[in-house]
């Protein structure tokens, strides 16, 4: 797999002070340490920034390590609110807050800032939601046009190896587009590297290696072990955008709903997995799910399957 660790050389870069350096000291720690993905760190790296930025137009003059740690609970509300105030959703605020606690027990395992008042906000209520996958019917027509809009052979099939890849296995779309051409399963299992550089192993259906042969055999980048699987026109390596492109001409095109996205597959891959049967572990294990709450989810969007075929089928639902 191709080695694409957070650049730390392009982070921006705030000056030269103790705050500045114990904040590209804990990207570092992310990166190399606990090696977190890019766009995870990324995601860091804004959120942080973004925190500080407040903090100097707040405190009239860039933050210390003792502004930090005598930061208050209104300080920090403060800064939630400014968030607000500029479009920022619930779950977004939710998700900065989160990163600001973890840069905030770094510096405090580090022996630079004790803060405690930060515990005591609280973060916006973000509000429970279900996966929403697609129908079984829906998945395969997904697929099977996945390459309709395309003037290329070779783009054709590459989507329709994308796709069927991401239904058939699982997977984050990340992942899939990090694999390098030397990763193609030959059996029946392929070796995933997930969030958190976790590695786990799912199982490859055989429609799943024929659509990879099938695109590998029409490109005209193939035959480099060490080069991206998946690649874009000019022959390098697919990004999310461009894979996405595909799935939101089709959702017009075919009258899905907006919810159809290649994520959406992978949702579909568990729920369609639970609804026949299958165990919630091994589908915890499949998805690569740390905790097995996040796969629970699934169980919720089958029970309202259920109740819904109910409603509609049972005698006395309708009285």
């Amino acid at each position: 797999m191709a080695d694409d660790r957070f650049d730390l050389s392009q982070h921006p870069v705030i000056g030269d002070g103790p705050v500045a350096k114990a904040y590209r000291a804990f990207l570092t720690w992310l990166n190399d340490e606990r090696r977190l993905s890019p766009h995870t760190v990324s995601a860091y790296s804004r959120d942080v920034e973004d925190f500080l930025t407040f903090l100097t137009r707040h405190l009239g003059a860039p933050p210390e390590l003792s502004d930090l740690a005598d930061l208050r609970q209104l300080d920090f509300r403060s800064w939630l609110a400014r968030l607000s105030e500029g479009g920022v959703q619930d779950i977004s605020r939710a998700r900065k807050l989160s990163s600001i606690r973890t840069f905030f027990r770094y510096l405090r395992k580090r022996g630079l800032v004790e803060n405690d008042r930060l515990n005591l906000v609280r973060a916006p209520k973000i509000p429970h939601s279900v996966p929403k996958p697609l129908s079984v019917p829906d998945a395969e027509l997904l697929i099977e046009s996945a390459g309709d809009f395309e003037t290329e052979e070779w783009v054709a099939k590459r989507n329709v190896a994308l796709m069927t890849l991401l239904y058939g296995c699982g997977l984050r779309i990340a992942e899939a587009l990090s694999l390098n051409e030397g990763q193609v399963p030959e059996g029946d299992a392929m070796r995933v590297l997930g969030k958190g550089n976790k590695e786990r192993f799912v199982p490859v259906l055989p429609v799943v290696r024929d659509a990879i042969a099938a695109y590998l055999t029409e490109s005209p980048f193939a035959g480099d072990p060490d080069g991206p699987l998946f690649r874009g026109v000019r022959g390098g390596r697919l990004n999310q955008d461009s894979a996405r492109k595909p799935i939101r001409m089709l959702r017009v095109a075919l009258g899905l709903p907006d919810t159809a996205t290649p994520h959406a597959l992978r949702h579909s891959f568990a729920t369609h997995l639970l609804a026949g049967g299958g165990d919630l572990r091994a589908i915890q294990e499949l998805l690569g799910h740390a905790s097995l709450s996040t796969t629970q989810r699934y169980t919720e969007v089958d029970t309202a399957r259920l109740m819904a075929e109910y409603a509609r089928a049972h005698p006395r639902a309708k009285g």
